[in-house]
């Protein structure tokens, strides 16, 4: 008669377990399609402030850099919400923020005695 007991208790334990691990699975999922939602209104902003060559050499420097890339783009897109861009930022424009925002390079100047 004890083992009974016992096992109703563990079932009713699993159950609890399973509807704990589906509440979680929600809210992942939920955090899931905020983000995908976040990142598609980002890109479609950068669509509608880069140029396509603008577009293919952030494109390049996400490959290399894509930490680099990504502050690149919060940047694009601050300039944009603050109104500060006028038309889209082309070509030559994305090269003059990737240097503006550059981290300085760090050189050693070796010299002989």
């Amino acid at each position: 008669m004890s083992e009974q007991p016992d096992d109703e208790r563990l079932e009713e334990l699993r159950k609890q377990k399973m509807q704990e691990m589906q509440e979680q699975g929600d809210q992942n999922e939920a955090q899931e399609q905020a983000q995908q939602q976040a990142d598609a209104q980002k890109q479609a902003l950068l669509r509608k402030h880069l140029t396509d060559g603008a577009r293919k050499r952030l494109n390049s420097v996400r490959m290399s850099k894509p930490d680099f890339a990504e502050q690149v783009e919060r940047q694009v897109l601050a300039l944009a919400q603050s109104g500060r861009v006028s038309g889209k930022i082309d070509e030559d424009k994305m090269k003059e923020l990737l240097r503006e925002l550059k981290p300085d390079s760090k050189s050693f100047n070796i010299r002989r005695r």
